[in-house]
């Protein structure tokens, strides 16, 4: 399949970039100008790269290249900043309006990122048939209207949309000031980690797995809301402790008493659809923060 993924370059596009290849499919990844290729990409005569944005597209080479499917993964991610910036709407607005100039230029096959606090937060798992939607910061109300959006039009003109829900990836590549990063380094220069929240529970995804979710939506031709995660919560205590036997610092974890309020305290997926594709995990949290360990820069 000759895929165009939005955001390549990214945390979750470039593993996307890199399960797509090594599952025999033809990439062209969209980039913006100025920024690297990923380095540890291999070398492919079945990649290859566009530079550009969401609101002014290398059109003639998209066109060239021909998409029969987009993975439109380009989006705000900085930690501390994309939940609550205005950014989200400009994203929503040049989103919507990329998509349409693509679906008039032939493409029938658009798979979404979206994200798993679209959901009202609960504290069983959230599921795409039962949990009802209600986004409550900018980044996910964008999300969510941009789904709702691309729905309408899909429906309308008669293509196919897939809307992935990511609940929490981690793994090398992620952005330093993430969670599991920025743990495992505090570990390793031996600084003590205070835990705000030692007991949110969380669905934890590693970032091969989850593009292996993602490139399993997308070749089964799903359509409609699908979550990303593993259907297993995690606390926050529990991924400071395992990083810390890996550091070799159990005595450096602490927990704030009385902890701060989470307002996503419970975020666990129903990952009963993403199963039903045949998709399981593949790395536990040992493994993937062994492996995160192992990719961070020396402290």
């Amino acid at each position: 399949m000759r895929i165009l993924i939005t955001g390549a370059n990214g945390f979750i596009g470039s593993a996307c970039v890199r399960a797509a290849l090594a599952r025999g499919h033809t990439v062209a990844g969209l980039k913006r100008p100025g920024r690297s290729c990923p380095a540890d990409l291999p070398p492919s005569d079945r990649l290859q790269w566009f530079e550009g944005t969401l609101a002014t597209p290398p059109w003639e080479a998209i066109e060239a290249f021909g998409p029969e499917a987009c993975l439109h993964a380009a989006w705000l991610a900085t930690p501390g900043v994309y939940l609550d910036s205005p950014e989200n709407d400009v994203l929503l607005r040049d989103s919507l309006a990329f998509l349409e100039g693509l679906v008039r230029r032939g493409s029938r096959h658009v798979v979404g990122v979206g994200t798993c606090i679209e959901y009202r937060i609960t504290r069983g798992p959230l599921s795409e048939l039962h949990t009802p939607v209600a986004p409550t910061t900018p980044y996910a109300r964008a999300k969510n209207a941009l789904r709702e959006a691309l729905e309408a039009r899909a429906r309308r003109e008669g293509w196919r949309l897939a809307w992935g829900r990511v609940f929490y990836p981690y793994g090398p590549g992620e952005h330093p000031a993430r969670l599991c990063s920025a743990v495992l380094q505090q570990l390793r220069r031996g600084q003590p980690v205070t835990l705000k929240t030692p007991y949110s529970l969380k669905d934890y995804i590693f970032i091969t797995d989850l593009a292996e979710a993602i490139l399993m939506t997308l070749e089964s031709q799903t359509e409609g809301p699908i979550n990303w995660g593993t259907g297993q919560g995690v606390t926050v205590l529990e991924i400071a402790r395992t990083a810390a036997e890996l550091v070799g610092r159990p005595d450096l974890v602490r927990c704030q008493e009385p902890p701060d309020p989470d307002p996503f305290e419970v975020v666990v997926a129903d990952a009963s659809r993403l199963r039903q594709l045949g998709w399981q995990p593949r790395v536990n949290l040992q493994e993937g923060l062994h492996q995160l360990l192992a990719a961070l820069p020396n402290p």
